[in-house]
């Protein structure tokens, strides 16, 4: 169609008209055409009308994110389609080191990072007074560039087969997560608040920790001259996961207690932390993410049956939802059979998970598992377990495109676009 006909269809003149000021009827009408994901996205980002002329869930799905795998990779991340079963990679932006979304780096610093378009924000850099949460006792190198690890009280430093008896270690950069910040979770996008992360609060969970680390509360911003505060949950266990939702962090620890923060607002001042009892995991209910929707706390987990006389067992999927987390009354879980337009996508190893409706290519009403709930560890290949929320009934289906199988464990991610909360490292 040439361009007469758009001003014959939509009876204005062309030439004096911006970009942003193009009628809406014209955006929705080129919007409907577009031929991918990537037409979709280079279109959103021309400004505020064209992006709003172009759903999000109806053009951009989740991807599942490939873990590097050697110092080749450093410089750039890869992406896979499961709707288009194709991989894709995107540069980093110069300076991006291993990780993704967030950044920690050898000399401990810790950054936000937005892959598709090179955004970054500061976050506090990692200190001894995080690391000590974590009952490790480190130090910087007289240079002041390493961090370096120093031994337990049996003499011993290092992990797994790298542990040995003497002197203080140096910390590699795959080591950072286990001494310092397992994943980071945030309450609005970091770019929120008229830039520089006033509008957001960052809060990380520590390695083997019941407490967890919070930047300052909404107002301040983020950033390197800021420090990371300690805040108790009072669980009995390691914190395991934190979701953000209704305005309070919700901690999760390895056996599905809750501790639920006080709210996080400015003029709130250092925020607080408590157990949520009626929060307890379900009966029988084997745990396995949180994620938050629309307001509502939702927990992913399997009802297994065991039948010990055969040596196996059966298991179902099953979602459960509280939406009373601010009411008078206890909060408590309730079953979800129907989802509606709902689709939950679940990352089995990096306890990083959401939701989002009406999304592309994919099932309503179901479970996105990034790996099989109960793998055979025998069979390495990648495959996706999807499971109906209904019924339980699971479904895992056949090994990924044969690149994902050089990688290790995946992890759903959202495209930046999509403005989630939640980033890990």
């Amino acid at each position: 169609m040439h361009i007469f006909q758009y001003r014959t269809l939509f009876s204005r003149p062309f030439h004096r008209v911006t970009l942003s000021g193009l009628p809406p009827e014209l955006l929705e009408y080129i919007a409907k055409r577009l031929a991918s994901g990537a037409d979709a996205a280079s279109f959103r980002a021309v400004c505020t009308p064209w992006r709003d002329a172009v759903p999000f869930a109806s053009c951009f799905a989740p991807l599942l994110l490939l873990p590097f795998l050697g110092p080749d990779d450093a410089d750039r991340v890869t992406l896979y389609s499961v709707g288009e079963d194709k991989h894709f990679t995107l540069p980093l932006p110069p300076g991006a080191a291993r990780g993704w979304v967030a950044l920690i780096f050898e000399s401990g610093s810790v950054a936000l990072l937005n892959p598709f378009t090179g955004a970054r924000v500061e976050l506090p850099p990692a200190s001894e007074y995080v690391a000590a949460a974590s009952s490790m006792l480190v130090s910087k190198d007289s240079g002041g560039g390493r961090w370096l690890l120093h031994p337990d009280d049996g003499g011993v430093v290092g992990y797994g087969s790298a542990a040995t008896a003497g002197a203080a270690s140096a910390i590699a950069a795959d080591e950072m997560r286990q001494v310092f910040f397992h994943n980071v979770v945030l309450s609005s996008p970091p770019d929120a608040g008229g830039g520089g992360g006033r509008g957001c609060v960052a809060v990380a969970v520590l390695a083997g920790s019941t407490e967890v680390a919070s930047t300052p509360s909404v107002g301040w911003g983020l950033g390197v001259d800021t420090a990371w505060t300690l805040l108790e949950t009072y669980l009995d266990c390691s914190v395991d996961s934190v979701v953000f939702c209704q305005d309070r962090f919700f901690a999760i620890d390895c056996t599905g207690e809750v501790s639920m923060s006080s709210a996080i607002a400015a003029g709130h001042g250092v925020p607080t932390a408590a157990p949520v009892p009626s929060l307890s995991p379900p009966d029988q209910l084997c745990h396995r993410s949180y994620l938050e929707w629309n307001g509502e706390l939702y927990v992913v987990g399997a009802m297994v049956d065991v039948f010990r006389s055969a040596q196996r067992f059966e298991y179902s999927s099953v979602v459960y939802k509280c939406s009373n987390l601010l009411d008078a009354t206890p909060p408590a879980w309730s079953r979800v059979n129907d989802a509606g337009d709902l689709t939950l996508f679940v990352s089995i190893h990096c306890r990083h998970s959401f939701a989002g409706t009406s999304v592309s290519s994919f099932e309503r009403n179901s479970v996105y598992f990034s790996e099989p709930l109960y793998e055979d560890h025998r069979d390495p290949a990648h495959r996706l377990e999807i499971a109906d929320i209904a019924t339980g009934a699971s479904e895992v289906k056949p090994p990924f495109h044969q690149k994902v199988q050089d990688f290790e464990a995946l992890g759903w991610i959202r495209p930046n676009l999509w403005r989630g909360r939640y980033v890990k490292l």
